[in-house]
């Protein structure tokens, strides 16, 4: 491990001189590669620094206990001494978590699908709960949200809903929130007061360029027609909404959120192009049984992940345990807690797996 963090400190230390070069900007995809690559090590950098200082402050300890006979600056040492060695173990662990191998999708933009699953309106109507949490989970991160398509249901949920959310690192967070969400609670509309079980599934897919995915042109039908459901004056008057038809697939993408064509047009490739993105992932996820299962959640779509319970105010994490009595906080966005516990929980695996290699 400390070879290669020696070797990363050289590669640092070369990409500073040549940021420092006066004709550095003069090639920008160079520049914008140096200062990515920069961006990257500086973190695991300054954290190796802070070892090697602490590992010379125990050495230095050290040294000064041997020549020390005054009993009050000796415990001093000692204390310092102590405080270098645990501040050692922390950054160890610290620098382990630094080196896993980084998801390349981790600084991607995100495409949300949610889904009305098993239980009716009342699936619909927790969809439409679970969109509005993840944009104002978004609205704190001072990330952008836009909507794809939405289809609505007269009581205000809604069965499916796509939406982008744009953002320095928003897949490493929200990756974890794919599978199944259940919900337990009674119906408006139940008189008897019997709680129900609905569900809805999520799925996190990182934004993916042409260059990621090939779409061949004989592949797709394009339809446009005219957009349904509540809009603008010009949003059911024209031709404006666009449907994606992928042969190979059978995968059906639909955009009517915007005036244009144009942008509904974008707006469904760039939604075609992750779901295709995602079905190689999961390809790739079930070809890999052994490290999936060492992951928290972040390939198995049917997998379910998390139980909100109304009538406890109860949010349960099935994959690592966790349960929380704070359910309004967390339908208004206030997911963090759970986020860092699989990130945590996910880091954690990937060591040990690390360690048993």
């Amino acid at each position: 491990m400390f070879d290669k963090l020696e070797d990363l400190l050289i590669r640092f230390e070369e990409i500073m001189g040549e940021l420092n070069e006066p004709t550095v900007t003069e090639n920008q995809n160079r520049f914008r590669k140096l200062m990515k690559e920069q961006s990257d090590l500086t973190p695991i950098v300054d954290a190796y620094k802070e070892y090697k200082a602490s590992k010379q402050d125990i050495e230095d300890s050290l040294m000064m206990l041997e020549e020390e006979s005054d009993e009050e600056m000796r415990e001093m040492i000692k204390e310092t001494l102590s405080d270098s060695r645990k501040r050692v173990e922390e950054l160890e662990q610290e620098l382990k978590i630094l080196l896993l191998p980084k998801d390349p999708n981790d600084d991607k933009n995100v495409i949300v699908e949610i889904r009305a699953g098993a239980g009716g309106d009342e699936a619909a109507l927790f969809a439409a709960e679970m969109y509005r949490l993840y944009v104002h989970f978004a609205e704190k991160q001072r990330w952008r949200v836009e909507t794809m398509n939405v289809d609505e249901i007269g009581i205000g949920g809604m069965k499916e809903v796509n939406f982008m959310i744009t953002g320095q690192g928003a897949y490493s967070k929200l990756k974890y929130e794919s599978g199944v969400h259940r919900v337990q609670r009674v119906p408006e509309t139940e008189s008897g007061g019997r709680i129900h079980t609905s569900t809805i599934t999520v799925a996190v897919m990182p934004e993916v360029e042409d260059v990621d995915v090939v779409i061949d042109e004989k592949d797709i039908r394009i339809d446009v027609m005219r957009a349904s459901g509540n809009g603008g004056q010009c949003v059911n008057t024209t031709d404006s909404a666009v449907r994606l038809t992928h042969y190979p697939t059978g995968i059906v993408v639909y955009s009517q959120t915007e005036k244009s064509q144009l942008q509904n047009k974008a707006k469904a490739f760039a939604l075609l192009r992750a779901k295709l993105y995602d079905i190689e992932q999961q390809k790739a996820h079930d070809a890999e049984a052994e490290l999936r299962r060492s992951q928290i959640g972040t390939g198995d779509r049917s997998e379910k992940i998390r139980t909100y319970n109304f009538p406890q105010g109860r949010v349960t994490d099935h994959r690592i345990g966790l349960t929380l009595y704070k359910l309004d906080r967390i339908m208004n966005g206030d997911i963090d807690e759970i986020l860092d516990a699989c990130i945590a929980a996910d880091q954690a695996a990937k060591l040990a797996k690390m360690n048993e290699n």
